[in-house]
């Protein structure tokens, strides 16, 4: 019986120094320790991804210019052409031929105009006398008029036909790669006709066109309309269909005053070189570039802001008495591990960053400065 009361009586006794020594340590807890960033407005670019597409920075049709047979081909498919290299040789016989009889045309006018020029002039003396008719005279300075302008026909007709006898040879339109030629030799061509011979592209540089919404580009002039948002300069960087990035940058050259009406965007060309012909026209790239620089701007770290359900960002300030306070903010863009938030902080805000998990508005906490040795969360415990 004295064994069993002995026992109680330890049970009691160690309750009571327990609960006592529990009570002490939730007392020694005190407010949950947060670490926090102090913000400061600063300089960050506005960057934006958008898709676009390569385009050659010219592409030019190999045409015909007259009706005739390929004679020959003096290039290969797929080769680099310059401009004025010959291409083709469409047979020349009928324009040389024509050339020719333009040529003895423009001859014979000559001979004539100089015969009737001749006559005019000896009637001009003749007719001053009265030793012949006026009318007569007359009458040859007007076929020497006629004949001189039979002439300038001729010369004309002589010039047209060595044009057709030169459009014979097709040079190449520009300086580029040509792709495959659709017609062989032996083939009959014309100038009417719907395909052309072969195309020629210039891939360096190249062009690359991107689509942004007009709903961005609207925003983005009413920021720079109301101040604290500049320009920013117009270098792009690609990241290709595979995910790698493109190893030189390139420009942005303009915008199209038009909005395409079935897609609801704009079109930014920009310019890029590629001397080594790793962009081929067509291929589906992503476009990064800084529209513009705000000098209005907070950078938080990432994990300091959140989202709802309706994606609203927010982030937790730290209020009078140390008490947190939720603030709604704009942040559309990031900058490495930091939010750019342009709107709903103020300079000298500051962000808690640390021991989110554990707090919420409203509460009283305990603030150190981010990355201090004392953790969020550790506990002190008096023995």
């Amino acid at each position: 019986m004295t064994s069993r009361l002995s026992a109680a009586t330890s049970l009691i006794a160690l309750a009571i120094v327990a609960g006592c020594s529990g009570g002490k340590q939730k007392q020694d807890q005190g407010p949950p320790e947060v670490g926090y960033v102090t913000v400061q407005p600063t300089s960050a670019e506005l960057t934006t991804e958008l898709g676009g597409r390569t385009a050659a920075f010219q592409d030019a049709q190999v045409r015909p210019q007259v009706n005739g047979i390929i004679r020959k081909r003096f290039f290969t498919e797929g080769a680099m052409v310059h401009q004025g290299q010959t291409l083709y040789q469409i047979d020349p016989s009928l324009y040389r031929a024509a050339a020719d009889q333009a040529a003895a045309n423009l001859a014979s006018a000559t001979a004539n105009a100089e015969a009737a020029r001749a006559k005019a002039e000896r009637y001009k003396p003749l007719a001053d006398i009265e030793a012949v008719a006026k009318q007569d005279y007359t009458d040859a300075q007007a076929l020497a008029r006629q004949t001189a302008a039979a002439v300038a026909q001729n010369r004309a007709a002589l010039a047209s036909a060595r044009i057709n006898l030169r459009y014979t040879t097709v040079p190449a339109p520009i300086t580029g790669r040509i792709g495959r030629s659709l017609f062989t030799e032996g083939a009959l061509v014309s100038a009417n006709q719907a395909d052309p011979l072969a195309t020629i592209q210039r891939l360096d540089p190249i062009y690359v066109d991107i689509q942004e919404s007009s709903a961005d580009l609207l925003a983005l002039r009413r920021a720079l309309a109301t101040g604290g948002v500049v320009p920013a300069t117009t270098t792009v960087h690609l990241k290709l269909e595979d995910g790698s990035d493109y190893p030189l940058t390139g420009t942005v050259e303009f915008a199209e005053v038009v909005v395409n009406e079935a897609t609801g965007t704009v079109t930014l060309r920009a310019r890029f070189p590629n001397p080594q012909g790793l962009l081929l026209p067509g291929m589906f790239v992503r476009a990064v570039f800084a529209q513009a620089i705000t000098n209005r701007a907070f950078l938080v770290p990432q994990q300091a802001l959140s989202r709802d359900a309706k994606g609203v960002a927010t982030v937790l300030v730290l209020g009078p008495n140390n008490k947190l306070i939720q603030r709604t903010v704009t942040a559309d863009r990031t900058q490495g591990a930091f939010w750019i938030v342009t709107q709903g902080l103020n300079a000298g805000d500051k962000v808690v960053t640390e021991g989110l998990l554990r707090v919420h508005a409203g509460m009283a906490v305990k603030p150190v400065p981010a990355g201090s040795p004392v953790r969020v969360g550790a506990r002190q415990h008096k023995s």
